[in-house]
């Protein structure tokens, strides 16, 4: 048995070499592994750009987002008593830390009069040691992330890009003006502005580009004042111990303090982002892996062509004895060969190209439209495991036919073939 096997494995090697008998694969083979190399290398990059998008905005979005938000019900998003709710919230198990915030919009004018919108987000202080809600007070590239300035809390901490539009550095003034800060003088009707002056103690970066172009972070209680709060928060942040338990912990949460707020995790408050994503990566997949079934059709058709010119040698080795089923796998051997070949070529190149994107030759973005600034790739071992299983069984069963075609060859019939 082992002989006849060495023998079927030297005729599926001859019959994908030329017919000059030149020990390199002939055309047809060069071809049909092709079709699978480029098929697996394609989906193996475009899998790993999908999923290096999802893995880069969920990270540059938790920077500046906590795992879970605890809003009021309601259009006015006033939190009344918040201090009282946050000792409950600290309880629940699960929490690691949590804070109030307050945010809004408005606008900020630099020296020259120039103004731009903003989203104004008040921060609470964090105890020196103790854990932070979101990483955002580490992206400070100038200056620092704190807000007193002289003795008072009138620091504001601005995104780097909306900082080069309004062309302020660390130490600059800037003013806040927002619905709060318009009154109507009485006698004449006529609006007057008192604009909250603010000075800049630093500016971040976090490669999230709706941070950095419009978020500008104050002290707790200059949002509040900003906003016109009074002693209420907008809402209360929370930093979950695994942030893929941010939906339970969220849930418990609502439970812990009743049914006058609501949770909103990380997941929701993104959600139409993400479901793009993943239906862009599934339409994708499936798309790419109609190529591989187009190489599939293409191995069936080379094996098919050389069931055809091999025929009358079909016949011969069945008249010397060699069974139907030895036949039927001389032409398996030759397609899962096919099909292997082209799957690690395909492996190797698209890993290849997958670095070369991800480390060597970035492939830059405009920020504005995609939220970051070059495409990343990140390739999933198990996604590059399910896809050669996949290729390699589609390629093996891209062989069913033509091997079964060339088992039910009749020895006289075939060798009299022309």
């Amino acid at each position: 048995m082992a002989s006849l096997s060495r023998l079927e494995l030297s005729i599926a090697w001859r019959y994908l070499r030329s017919r000059r008998g030149s020990r390199l694969l002939s055309l047809i083979s060069v071809i049909a592994i092709g079709g699978v190399l480029v098929g697996v290398a394609a989906l193996i990059v475009i899998m790993g750009v999908m999923n290096g998008l999802q893995r880069d905005l969920r990270e540059k979005i938790l920077i500046g987002s906590p795992d879970v938000r605890i809003l009021p019900y309601g259009e006015a998003l006033r939190l009344a008593g918040w201090d009282t709710l946050l000792s409950q919230v600290r309880r629940v198990d699960g929490v690691v830390a949590a804070a109030p915030f307050v945010q809004s919009e408005g606008l900020v004018t630099n020296a020259a009069g120039f103004r731009s919108g903003a989203q104004v987000v008040g921060m609470a202080s964090v105890e020196p040691g103790a854990p932070d809600v979101t990483t955002v007070r580490e992206k400070a590239i100038l200056g620092e992330f704190r807000f007193e300035q002289d003795g008072r809390q009138n620091g504001a901490v601005v995104g780097k890009s909306l900082a080069a539009k309004l062309n302020v550095w660390p130490r600059d003034t800037i003013e806040l003006l927002g619905f709060n800060n318009v009154t109507v003088n009485a006698a004449t009707g006529i609006p007057v502005l008192r604009p909250d002056t603010f000075v800049v103690t630093g500016i971040f970066e976090t490669g999230m580009y709706e941070y950095d172009n419009a978020y500008l972070y104050v002290s707790l209680a200059a949002g509040q004042r900003f906003a016109g709060l009074d002693d209420e928060v907008t809402g209360l942040e929370v930093r979950t111990v695994d942030r893929w338990q941010a939906p339970e912990i969220g849930r418990r949460l609502v439970t812990a303090i009743g049914p006058t707020v609501h949770a909103v995790d990380w997941q929701a408050q993104n959600r139409s982002l993400f479901q793009a994503l993943k239906l862009e990566k599934l339409g994708m997949g499936v798309i790419l892996l109609l190529i591989i079934m187009i190489a599939a059709f293409n191995i069936v058709s080379t094996l098919t062509m050389v069931v055809a010119d091999k025929t009358r040698e079909i016949g011969i080795l069945r008249a010397m004895g060699m069974p139907a089923r030895s036949i039927r796998r001389i032409f398996l051997l030759q397609g899962v060969v096919i099909g292997a070949v082209g799957t690690a070529a395909g492996v190797l190149l698209g890993l290849t190209v997958a670095v070369l994107l991800e480390h060597v030759f970035p492939i830059p973005l405009d920020p504005s439209v995609y939220f970051i600034d070059h495409l990343p790739v990140t390739t999933d071992p198990l996604e590059v495991l399910l896809i050669i299983v996949a290729s390699v069984a589609v390629s093996a069963v891209a062989t069913l036919y033509p091997s079964a075609q060339a088992a039910r060859l009749y020895p006289v019939d075939a060798i009299r073939h022309d």
